[in-house]
């Protein structure tokens, strides 16, 4: 038997250009990265597209927009989320979708503005998210 597997329709934007649809057997996240094509692309945003059925509506498929990217290599765990570059750091902006604003390409290893943050700052920044 197989899985059940969400339609998902791929669009980038921008420029806009939809990729066409595909199967996943997982919930695709902003943040979380795909790979459509041979390319990678990370996930911007998400929608839920309904449908009526008897009995009341139903997931019918989702769209996600995305853009070209690398999957980054630098993470950090953080409160049961993966987040790009070192939390650590002061700068960073514990974002699955960008890393900080003083060197957003990064990497973190070496940078010559890091500064270290305590633990209280760490949670503190993450609970405003």
């Amino acid at each position: 038997m197989e899985p059940d597997l969400l339609p998902t329709e791929v669009i980038v934007i921008n420029p806009p250009t939809n990729l066409g649809q595909i199967k996943l057997d997982w919930l695709p996240q902003p943040g979380h990265y795909i790979s459509v094509a041979g390319r990678t692309y990370a996930i911007l945003e998400r929608h839920h597209h309904y449908q009526y059925k008897i009995g009341g509506y139903c997931l019918h498929k989702i769209s996600v927009h995305v853009q070209p990217a690398q999957k980054p290599q630098e993470t950090s765990f953080v409160d049961g989320r993966t987040v790009i570059g070192d939390a650590s750091c002061r700068f960073n902006a514990a974002s699955e979708i960008f890393r900080c604003a003083v060197n957003p390409d990064g990497p973190c290893a070496d940078c010559r503005l890091y500064e270290a943050r305590d633990r209280a700052a760490i949670d503190a920044a993450t609970k405003m998210l």
